[in-house]
């Protein structure tokens, strides 16, 4: 079996774009959630979301003009130009910018989303509500297109290799890099762009969100503190958006080419709980089998886990269900068990979300530091037997790290990164 190695790591986030910034604040326990600022929130239950800033507004901002030409970013919702922009980065610190034929059609592109363009798709139901179907632009379907993101970034690198795009709600991008892992294993490439992009913080989507009671709306005046998982007090998730994309590759490729080597994604696995549409099964019945799958691929047991970057989101139901599976998958571990949630300083990026807290992962095996939860204040009895990492990272040596991605409808994902 072909092993799959990380060359490339490229972010944008709420609380910075570029994986180094990103992980200095992760470290350091940063907030990213802030009042909403792109439409009015005054009449939602929840009016906070993990936004990612402009340069203008943060140093470590995004600035979509440094990937895109002005034209372009008109012609494109915002998840693409995200996607471009870590996928940008991601490529340059792997150093792999394919030129001969056979190396471009041998790389491939998979960036998952949940949704795909919602704003696009929202202002161009209004434009043709107010204005005629005649005012609508040409541009407008390629701009939404949950695809395009992958389109948008083989197209500009000119990879030629397999292109694909999950669309399983939070679960995406974790089953893009699971998916991209099994083409370079497979054969059918050597090197794989993969991850997700999201850009849904909408009206549209809070006010759908909001009306099944899924997003907090304790602390509107209080952003700082209203993502909280795994904490007794928490009352919903927030809205993030952003980027994560990790350049896969085969072992000896990327030996043969000198690439600096990260870690192995050693383990992958994924499961349906066929249960409800938005909620698992209370026992975590679904996640469990794609975190024992994930062990199995990779070879190892859970004693072999030294850290586990949860799902939590900080919803009650979704929670509850995550420690009723991890407290099974890790019966009679303790404190040697770091577990977190990066969810608490970002929010929830949907179906950018796997990839984003894999590169968490990625960096954690790398640094030797955990990254912590925010606002951890009561942690959930059940979960107290762990190490839960409240407020800054821990300096801790671990070999092999656990990352779980769950979504409506029942997916579930989970991967096992390693020293390499």
């Amino acid at each position: 079996m072909r092993r799959v190695v990380v060359t490339g790591l490229g972010v944008v986030s709420p609380v910075g774009t570029g994986v180094e910034a990103f992980w200095n604040r992760l470290t350091a326990g940063a907030n990213g959630i802030r009042k909403i600022s792109y439409f009015d929130a005054s009449d939602l239950a929840c009016q906070v979301a993990g936004e990612v800033p402009t340069r203008e507004e943060d140093e470590h901002g995004f600035d979509v003009n440094a990937v895109m030409e002005p034209r372009e970013q008109r012609r494109s919702d915002r998840f693409i130009h995200f996607a471009i922009g870590a996928a940008q980065e991601a490529l340059e610190s792997a150093g792999w910018s394919p030129v001969s034929e056979t190396d471009k059609q041998r790389t491939g592109t998979i960036i998952g989303t949940g949704v795909g363009g919602f704003p696009a798709m929202t202002a161009g139901t209004r434009l043709v509500d107010e204005k005629g179907p005649r005012r609508a632009s040409p541009f407008l379907v390629p701009s939404f297109l949950a695809n395009l993101a992958a389109g948008q970034v083989s197209i500009r690198h000119g990879l030629k290799g397999p292109l694909g795009a999950p669309v399983t709600a939070c679960a995406a991008s974790l089953q893009a890099l699971g998916d991209a892992a099994r083409l370079i294993r497979s054969g059918e490439a050597d090197v794989m762009v993969a991850g997700g992009a999201e850009a849904c913080i909408d009206k549209v989507s809070y006010a759908g969100f909001c009306a099944a009671k899924a997003m907090s709306s304790k602390r509107n005046d209080d952003p700082a503190h209203a993502s909280r998982p795994f904490d007794q007090d928490r009352d919903g998730f927030i809205m993030g958006e952003g980027a994560g994309i990790l350049v896969l590759e085969e072992l000896e490729h990327a030996r043969a080419r000198g690439a600096n080597i990260l870690v192995e994604l050693k383990g992958y696995g994924t499961s349906a709980d066929a249960y409800h549409v938005t909620a698992s099964s209370p026992d975590g019945e679904g996640g469990l089998r794609a975190m024992r799958q994930a062990l199995a691929t990779a070879g190892l047991s859970p004693a072999d886990i030294g850290y586990v970057n949860a799902h939590s989101t900080s919803t009650p139901v979704g929670d509850a269900a995550e420690i009723a599976a991890l407290t099974t998958l890790f019966e009679g571990r303790g404190k040697d068990l770091g577990v977190s949630s990066s969810k608490s300083m970002f929010g929830h990026l949907l179906g950018a979300a796997g990839a984003v807290e894999a590169i968490a992962c990625v960096k954690a095996l790398v640094t030797g530091m955990l990254p912590p939860s925010r606002n951890l204040d009561a942690p959930d009895e059940a979960m107290t037997r762990f190490e839960m990492i409240p407020g800054k990272a821990i300096e801790r040596q671990v070999d092999h790290v656990l990352t779980n991605g769950f979504g409506f409808g029942g997916v579930n994902a989970s991967a096992v990164f390693s020293k390499v």
